[in-house]
């Protein structure tokens, strides 16, 4: 949707797109390194952003992604316990662009340089609490429906 823009509060653990004089809300789990810019911080950028590619459309819920492809994998909690410690990035992904050169795009501070999506994350996992390595978690069926409302493109912007 041309008109949607998504608006993701640090202090607050949500994600809100508006659309249409529209307002969904939604739970969601950030850094536990807090906010941050810096490559290797893991920590989540702030400011505007846009959604560079949306990934995933048509797969299941509970896809698993490795550098941004389908593994063919579905996520379960045997595959979990086979795995311990991985960082799963599950269902859908928006991967994000910073727009603000120096504070989120370029050199060591370049948002999509390091990766930073908004994706599903196993049902497990808390939200509305920080606890991602960087990006914004969200529950599956959640980032689902976010996905089915945006577009590349779609402005983001990260408050603290």
């Amino acid at each position: 949707m041309a008109d949607a823009r998504i608006i993701v509060s640090l202090c607050r653990q949500r994600l809100w797109l508006e659309t249409a004089g529209r307002r969904l809300d939604f739970p969601v789990s950030t850094s536990r390194y807090g906010p941050g810019e810096r490559l290797g911080s893991q920590a989540t950028p702030r400011g505007l952003h846009r959604i560079r590619a949306c990934i995933g459309a048509g797969l299941p819920a509970g896809a698993v992604f490795v550098g941004r492809r389908f593994s063919g994998e579905i996520y379960s909690p045997e595959l979990a316990w086979r795995q311990p410690g991985r960082d799963w990035i599950l269902s859908r992904i928006l991967w994000l662009s910073g727009m603000e050169p120096g504070r989120n795009r370029f050199g060591m501070v370049d948002s999509m340089r390091r990766y930073i999506y908004i994706h599903g994350t196993p049902d497990d996992q808390p939200m509305g609490v920080p606890w991602s390595h960087g990006c914004i978690r969200m529950r599956n069926r959640d980032v689902i429906a976010l996905f089915d409302q945006v577009e590349a493109g779609t402005l983001v912007e990260i408050i603290a």
